[in-house]
């Protein structure tokens, strides 16, 4: 399978690791990304630079993707320009963007149109679990495409779950966004009652990250809450995106959402105050 040519769209503060990741178990990767420098760092390492997407499709038997929102996720899969118009027949088209359900399905279509093998595969995990190839990664798609391609899936993760059809993954990724949303406001109020209350908010999380209350947001964002650490292992505006997203989908589906609709009117104000590239621990400025 090493002798597979994969092309990859997108190195973010996630997609540069997991394109690293897939160099290192000796994958043959191809970059291409609006903003060349933001590739260099791999390009340095051995990865090809490509000059666009339909040029990166033409010569790639794998293409993942995961860019910022749904619509750089359909203007870099359709038009004449696009992956879809021009990957050729047989390649495997992987979208790990977390984006809307109904456009993985529309994706899909398409490629079954041309010969092509679509998945929508979002992750979750931040740039902890990029790095450290320990990603959740939640498939939908054709289960023979998913099958082989679960060793390009095993080096970026390790909790890889094929959910249904196309749109499944994304169905499953707003779950996953639905919990976080209340979950950090949680976390936050939790950090703030033990300052309060006097004490040592680490010493607190030592003992609350282990019992009923333990969770990723917990463990691994409240103590750079603590530190003040607001560098991003995940975007403010990425996760507002990803919000909305699950509120539209939800609202198809009349479901009541309060959870959810809270904590996007906090992360709206967080960003409205300037820390929309910041990372979502940010949200304890509100609560301090």
């Amino acid at each position: 399978m090493t002798s597979t040519t994969i092309g990859f769209v997108g190195t973010g503060v996630m997609g540069k690791s997991m394109a690293r990741n897939l160099m290192k178990a000796g994958y043959s990767l191809q970059l291409y990304t609006r903003t060349k420098e933001k590739a260099q760092e791999l390009l340095n390492e051995g990865a090809a630079w490509k000059n666009s997407v339909a040029e990166l499709a033409e010569t790639s038997d794998v293409i993942i993707t995961i860019v910022g929102y749904p619509k750089d996720v359909e203007e870099i899969y359709f038009g004449e320009n696009g992956i879809l118009e021009n990957a050729r027949e047989g390649t495997y088209l992987i979208d790990m963007t977390t984006s809307k359900p109904q456009l993985a399905q529309k994706i899909d279509e398409q490629a079954k149109k041309k010969r092509l093998y679509a998945l929508d595969a979002p992750v979750s995990g931040g740039d902890i679990g990029a790095r450290d190839g320990k990603l959740a990664i939640m498939i939908g798609g054709n289960e023979s495409a998913y099958e082989e391609m679960l060793p390009v899936f095993n080096v970026m993760g390790e909790n890889i779950i094929l959910q249904g059809p196309a749109g499944a993954g994304q169905h499953t990724k707003m779950s996953n966004q639905i919990t976080i949303a209340s979950n950090m406001i949680g976390v936050c109020e939790a950090i703030m009652y033990a300052k309060k209350a006097g004490l040592n908010p680490e010493r607190v999380l030592d003992s609350i990250t282990t019992g009923a209350a333990g969770s990723f947001s917990l463990s691994k964002l409240g103590p750079r809450m603590i530190q003040g650490d607001f560098e991003p292992g995940f975007y403010v505006k990425h996760f507002i995106k990803d919000m909305k997203i699950a509120l539209e989908s939800a609202k198809d589906m009349n479901l009541m959402t309060p959870g959810l609709e809270l904590s996007l009117s906090l992360y709206t104000e967080l960003a409205e105050k300037g820390d929309e590239d910041s990372g979502t621990q940010a949200l304890i400025k509100l609560f301090s």
